[in-house]
């Protein structure tokens, strides 16, 4: 059964996850304790050999294997190489639990589009929902072991409700080298065809809908079996435990306390490549075990969600969403066909802007202004020119010169383009001036570049004309 802890962990609090590592089923501590109970015996075997069984000569030769294994172990790129072998299998997880079928949308389209309130009608729809259900069960018999234990033959499969001894019949007597849990969906295809001829399916648009959820619907069911036909590859799996296995063994003889190379009396722990004085004997190497709590752990995580069709604490409960699947589609199709509650008005019929009501415990969210976007209480320029619409001119860009771009000028040279955007670079303003001064932009003909590029203000140059004598 799945471990769910979804609402102890609904609100961020002190301590919040904390409260998860006294857990036990489920937990990282059951899944890994035997291989940490293993790597400690053979750690403290080591340590007594080197303690108590080793001569002065025999221990300087041990010293130094030892701090060949510390340096080697370093060489080994554990967390690379085990980081992405992990995400590589929690991708594939949650893409296998997706991938299983659900006849939500299905018995829906059934029964929307399969009509009849006799017994005619009534068959056909529990029937099609029954072919619907009777694939799913078949594909996770092949890939479930649980659901096998369920349905070791199929004669249970028959005993269960899901299919019926003529079925059966037609079922075994069809001969495939393959498996055979797409044959109900076609079983699902011709019936539909044959309601359609008998005018239970009214239009062939509600027909078409109708396959088109089943196609979706029996994809899902070759998802599934192909993700338990095709594995992560067993090279990348056998690298990540090779790393893995290897980096603790090299671990088990390179992490002893050993005496230093002048063969003082002082122990010393080899955490860095080459010898360290004076470096504390605590017997039990606490960093080591937590460094292997961690990478082993890890692998473990991977080794249980590789397969979640399993038997494991955290695997798909599978039979719990096949006796699911089956009730509710019964109950969709066959007691809910027809069967509506009353239309009435709903309570704000005359209102023009509906508001639920909240409870006291949650009316301060009602007080909280709503989120318009980001830019909604982004301040603008007041400034009437910087809002003007204006059209950009086609033509040849021209070169800027030093005194235009100064700062520039020193990288892209005297005549090279700059990328910056002035009003000479747009060809006329869009609409009427809203100001007196608004700018607008003449070009005059055979004039050099300075004089197209001036501008005049229009409310300065008619001002001019009229104080003239």
């Amino acid at each position: 059964m799945t471990v769910s802890y979804t609402l102890k962990v609904a609100e961020a609090r002190f301590g919040g996850f904390s409260g998860l590592l006294l857990r036990w089923r489920g937990s990282i501590y059951k899944l890994l304790y035997k291989e940490f109970l293993v790597f400690i015996a053979l750690y403290a075997l080591l340590s007594i050999t080197y303690r108590l069984l080793l001569t002065q000569e025999q221990r300087l030769v041990y010293a130094q294997v030892a701090r060949y294994c510390n340096r080697s172990a370093e060489l080994i790129p554990l967390s690379f190489v085990l980081g992405f072998y992990v995400t590589l299998v929690v991708n594939r997880w949650w893409a296998q639990y997706t991938s299983i079928p659900l006849p939500d949308q299905l018995m829906c389209v059934i029964s929307a589009s399969v009509h009849g309130v006799d017994q005619r009608g009534r068959l056909l729809r529990r029937t099609l929902i029954r072919y619907a259900n009777l694939a799913s069960v078949l594909v996770l018999r092949s890939v479930s072991t649980r659901v096998l234990k369920r349905f070791p033959t199929m004669e249970h499969v028959v005993d269960a409700g899901f299919m019926s001894q003529e079925e059966r019949k037609k079922f075994e007597s069809l001969k495939s080298d393959f498996n055979k849990y797409w044959i109900p969906c076609v079983w699902f295809t011709n019936l539909a065809a044959q309601a359609r001829r008998d005018g239970r399916i009214r239009d062939d648009i509600a027909l078409c809908l109708l396959l088109e959820e089943l196609n979706k619907y029996r994809a899902k069911c070759s998802m599934l079996f192909h993700y338990d036909w095709i594995s992560i590859p067993l090279v990348y799996t056998q690298v990540v435990t090779i790393a893995v296995y290897s980096f603790f063994a090299l671990s088990l003889v390179g992490r002893q306390f050993v005496e230093s190379e002048a063969g003082a009396a002082k122990p010393q722990k080899l955490l860095e490549p080459g010898p360290a004085l004076g470096d504390l004997d605590m017997y039990v190497p606490l960093t080591t075990l937590l460094q292997f709590f961690f990478y082993a752990g890890w692998l473990k995580v991977a080794e249980q969600i590789i397969n979640p069709f399993g038997e494991d604490d955290d695997d798909f409960e599978t039979n719990k969403l096949i006796d699911r699947n089956l009730q509710v589609s019964l109950l969709s199709v066959d007691d809910m066909y027809q069967n509506l509650p009353p239309v009435e008005k709903d309570p704000y019929w005359d209102e023009d802007s509906a508001q639920p009501p909240y409870t006291v415990a949650t009316v301060a969210e009602s007080l909280r202004p709503s989120f318009l976007g980001s830019t909604f209480n982004l301040r603008i320029s007041d400034d009437p020119e910087q809002s003007l619409q204006v059209e950009t001119s086609p033509g040849p860009a021209r070169p800027v010169t030093a005194t235009q771009t100064p700062l520039l000028s020193r990288f892209l040279g005297v005549g090279a383009p700059s990328p910056a955007i002035s009003l000479r670079n747009f060809g006329r303003i869009r609409g009427a001036p809203r100001t007196p001064h608004l700018l607008r932009f003449r070009a005059e003909e055979g004039g050099d570049l300075e004089a197209a590029d001036r501008i005049e203000e229009e409310a300065s140059g008619s001002g001019d004309e009229a104080q003239e004598p």
